[in-house]
């Protein structure tokens, strides 16, 4: 009997180790997008690069548990460790390259700071999952873009039109952001 408990206490925390030590990589991870998107460090692009990367992962990683009755291998455990590695060696060239998230002293920019402070905190929380952060830092991309193009075209200004269709772009990406982090 003695046996069988030290047994069962020693592959308990074999597995808990496995589960705390990647989930530890994930959280620290997060943590390191999410100060790079409030300081701004790191471009919405960027971000959802960095995103949809670690959502692979952690589908890689719940795959491999599920095949293996919750566990991961000696060999999935080194696969994973390579990509961490990998992502975070991606972390930290793209918070230290030249690109950064600039915000003006207008009202479009200032909103689209907001905005990226509230993602932010959602990964900082842990309401928002990589997938999650991927989709709305897609979106908050492609109004950037959007938002660049218009003012190369008018001489660095926006015309009213243009506030008000990314005033409301920046709606839609407000009420997603509120979706994913309540859902």
């Amino acid at each position: 009997m003695k046996t069988a408990t030290i047994v069962l206490l020693a592959a308990s925390a074999v597995t808990f180790g496995q589960s705390s030590e990647v989930g530890q990589r994930v959280e620290n991870q997060q943590d390191r997008v999410a100060q790079g998107v409030k300081s701004g460090s790191l471009t919405a692009g960027e971000t959802a690069n960095l995103e949809k990367k670690e959502s692979a992962i952690n589908q890689e990683v719940r795959t491999d548990r599920s095949l293996n009755g919750g566990h991961l291998t000696g060999q999935e455990k080194q696969v994973v460790n390579h990509q961490q590695n990998s992502m975070s060696k991606q972390i930290y060239a793209d918070k230290h390259n030249s690109a950064t998230q600039h915000y003006g002293k207008n009202e479009v920019d200032s909103r689209r700071e907001k905005q990226q402070d509230r993602i932010a905190n959602g990964i900082k929380s842990g309401k928002l999952n990589a997938a999650q952060t991927s989709r709305l830092e897609k979106n908050e991309a492609a109004i950037n873009k959007a938002t660049r193009t218009d003012r190369a075209q008018n001489g660095g200004q926006l015309t009213a039109g243009e506030k008000s269709q990314i005033n409301g772009q920046q709606n839609a990406a407000s009420r997603k952001i509120a979706r994913a982090k309540h859902a």
